[in-house]
């Protein structure tokens, strides 16, 4: 026997129920959206570039006091670790090294690293840092500031020791 619809109250009906879900659906999962675009956002945009435009000599200058003192630099990344192998005629007693992820600011890391014999500088990572990561590496060298810049390879990653 069909039950009769018309002595039946609407809320107690399939039909009305199937048709506010769908509009309920799209506002849940804007809602959900705006969460997932407000909590992840990428940080490509510079929100200071006025002052980046004006600092961009300045880095370019420590750039040429790299190339002046003949400095190479070589990262080997142990997953708590950064080792450093610095060629040239730099004699830095320490310094700084910043790991930027290319897309999230957050996980960018500032490490500072301290000579443990001539060229070789070791400093301890907050977390690991991957492939494809940004390093920018910086000291001082006879009152003259100086910038490395280099990318992450495969090859810099140094496996987990076993144990």
């Amino acid at each position: 026997m069909i039950p009769d619809t018309a002595s039946t109250p609407w809320y107690r009906q399939f039909w009305p129920w199937f048709l506010i879900a769908l509009p309920g659906s799209v506002v849940i999962a804007s809602f959900y959206m705006l969460y997932i675009a407000t909590r992840h956002a990428d940080d490509l945009v510079v929100t200071d570039y006025y002052k980046e435009g004006l600092a961009i000599n300045r880095q370019l200058e420590m750039q040429q006091s790299a190339n002046e003192l003949s400095l190479r630099a070589s990262l080997a990344l142990a997953p708590r670790q950064v080792t450093v192998h610095l060629q040239g005629s730099a004699a830095d007693d320490s310094l700084a090294l910043l790991l930027s992820h290319p897309l999230e600011a957050d996980r960018d890391q500032q490490v500072t690293l301290k000579r443990v014999a001539p060229g070789v500088y070791v400093g301890a990572l907050p977390q690991p840092a991957g492939e494809r990561w940004h390093w920018r590496l910086s000291g001082e060298s006879a009152g003259q500031p100086w910038r490395l810049d280099g990318v992450i390879h495969a090859a810099d990653l140094v496996p987990d020791a076993p144990g």
